[in-house]
């Protein structure tokens, strides 16, 4: 490798995406439109008296809690995108943040689940028409949300780069390929943005379980509906915040070989025109729908890693990949071994 390859690979950033500025402008204020509603429906549950908005309040903060920290990433990305410390961007920042608030919410769908069970069994007035008309402001708060978010679709961008490096030959042949391939698609989708917005529409149906809960309650005397609905809250909640543990914490252990992507790794490698076989392999996400390769490749064809790592291109999801190549002797014939 040159001085000037070298000063080049260190100089590189690390970074998968270039943004979604759109995205992230509608994110912030989706973000502070809900937070401001969530305070709303947990004031009024509670000074009105009823669970079902208390609830939809508190499951409204899961998703103020999604969209803070998307608007985080996004603002971790431009700010480190150039600092040489995180050596696949600042992606995890976000998945961190996902395992924090999914032990935060655990909390709030305990509290919700006790103070439902309470109401339950010790029943008391409720403001129906009051209650109502915050659950109908919080779907409707849900809605543009959605709407906005749903308008950021599609306009994310990015670009692509690539170099390699190949490493000198040693004990017989030994290669090494090491290459960047940042992002193909013109429009790739931004797949935190498409969370928020299915999360959004998960909180919305949340509400409406609220006003129909409210609706019986006040028209057909099912004061049960209420807190029952609270607990219903609860367990969406519950569920949410188990989900979010089990993939953010898939992410930061590194728990992803068995991803679809390792096996088609394998594929290519050992099911190639050439004798090949794996004696190691590590893969792991670095981004949004984005993975590293670590491979180191027994063969005895002429092979390099440069075409094992121009195969393995045809998978767009792989960013980061390293190849290691390591070259047995051919097995003698049996006519070259009688004669031996």
């Amino acid at each position: 490798m040159s001085l000037a390859a070298a000063a080049d690979a260190r100089s590189h950033s690390h970074r998968f995406d270039d943004g979604n500025p759109l995205a992230e402008r509608n994110t912030r204020r989706a973000l502070w439109l809900t937070a401001a509603m969530m305070g709303v429906e947990i004031v009024g549950g509670w000074w009105f008296n009823s669970m079902a908005v208390l609830a939809d309040g508190w499951h409204m903060s899961s998703h103020a809690l999604a969209l803070g920290l998307a608007v985080f990433a996004y603002a971790c990305a431009r700010r480190y995108a150039q600092d040489p410390r995180f050596a696949f961007g600042t992606w995890k920042i976000e998945i961190l943040g996902g395992y924090t608030s999914a032990i935060a919410l655990l909390g709030v769908a305990l509290l919700m689940a006790v103070q439902s069970a309470q109401r339950l069994f010790s029943p008391s007035a409720i403001h129906y028409d009051q209650a109502i008309a915050i659950a109908v402001v919080g779907l409707a708060v849900n809605l543009l949300c959605a709407w906005w978010l749903r308008d950021s679709h599609g306009h994310g961008h990015g670009h692509d780069h690539g170099h390699a490096h190949t490493g000198h030959a040693h004990h017989g042949h030994h290669a090494h390929d090491h290459a960047h391939d940042h992002g193909h698609a013109a429009h790739a989708q931004d797949l935190n943005l498409r969370s928020a917005y299915l999360h959004v529409l998960a909180d919305a149906a949340t509400s409406v379980l609220a006003i129909a809960a409210l609706v019986g309650g006040k028209f057909w005397g099912a004061a049960w509906l209420d807190p029952v609905m609270g607990l219903v809250g609860a367990v969406l909640v519950t569920v949410w915040a188990i989900g979010l543990l089990r993939d953010t914490g898939r992410v930061l252990l590194d728990a992803q070989m068995d991803a679809p992507v390792v096996a088609e790794v394998r594929e290519v490698i050992e099911q190639g025109p050439w004798p090949a076989q794996l004696a190691d392999l590590h893969v792991w996400q670095v981004g949004r729908g984005k993975y590293a390769v670590v491979a180191s490749v027994v063969t005895t064809a002429e092979v390099s890693a440069d075409q094992l790592r121009a195969a393995l291109s045809i998978h767009e999801e792989l960013v980061h990949v390293t190849v290691e190549v390591n070259r047995l002797p051919a097995p003698l014939s049996g006519a070259a071994a009688s004669n031996r």
